[in-house]
């Protein structure tokens, strides 16, 4: 297990393919999704460790699952903008930690649309993939509470929700849009995967991020549903990607 800093938090993480010495390698930051059904963080978790070290075995990549905040061993309480900071904070540990060419963001749901966003923040970063992503959170941002108490339920926040705490969340809600962040993250490559059955965001989401970039790679996948990370179409396409983004990729400027 790995410990990183984003703030005043301690957060966790599954590191795969760092090693001491030998050349620079490309690496890869995995966004895992809000929680959900029966497996709740601790799932969510395993299944980007997961993945994780498939791309470092299979394809050398140095990847890295950061837990964000609220997530199972990471301090903190969820929100929108904290999220995205952690990101930020992963991004940093491993260019710290490891020898890397060059860094790509891969999100699932919403952290497929927070790694376009912070993706968009940083010039550094090579690419962004995302699966299943929101095009923007109005939905949640229209009633706070209702997120809040789905969020104590999983277990990703723990006090009683406030006024301030609730206005806060609704406007950091707002601001953020994956819409927004792909078209500040053109011309740098952009995936975007989403499933036709997809029960949680609808498809034409994924057309909207993908209008608003102007050059990503969409890919629809008939009768997929939300959870792509168990798709074995979407992770064939997602490491055919990686596959071709490491073979074209711009030497990060020292």
């Amino acid at each position: 297990m790995e410990h990183f800093g984003s703030g005043s938090l301690t957060l966790v993480g599954h590191l795969a393919g760092a090693l001491d010495s030998g050349p620079a390698r490309p690496a890869v930051v995995i966004v895992h999704g809000y929680p959900s059904g029966p497996a709740g963080t601790a799932g969510a978790v395993s299944a980007m460790a997961e993945l994780a070290d498939r791309i470092a075995d299979d394809m050398g990549f140095v990847a890295f699952s950061p837990c964000l905040r609220g997530m199972a061993g990471s301090q903190g309480a969820f929100s929108i903008k904290g999220w995205k900071n952690d990101i930020h904070a992963a991004v940093d540990h491993v260019r710290s930690t490891a020898r890397v060419s060059g860094v790509w963001l891969i999100g699932f749901g919403t952290g497929g649309a927070l790694a376009i966003c912070a993706g968009a923040d940083d010039t550094d970063i090579q690419g962004v993939a995302a699966l299943a992503a929101p095009a923007d959170f109005d939905d949640w941002a229209t009633n706070p509470r209702q997120l809040h108490e789905h969020a104590r339920e999983v277990g990703i926040v723990h006090a009683d929700a406030t006024t301030g705490l609730l206005d806060g969340w609704s406007r950091e809600m707002r601001l953020t849009k994956a819409v927004d962040g792909a078209q500040r993250l053109r011309p740098r490559p952009l995936l975007v995967v989403h499933g036709s059955a997809d029960d949680l965001v609808p498809d034409f989401d994924a057309r909207v991020i993908a209008d608003a970039h102007t050059a990503a790679e969409l890919r629809l996948l008939e009768a997929a549903g939300h959870r792509l990370r168990h798709d074995p179409r979407a992770m064939a396409i997602l490491l055919g990607w990686l596959d071709r983004q490491r073979n074209s990729a711009v030497p990060r400027t020292a």
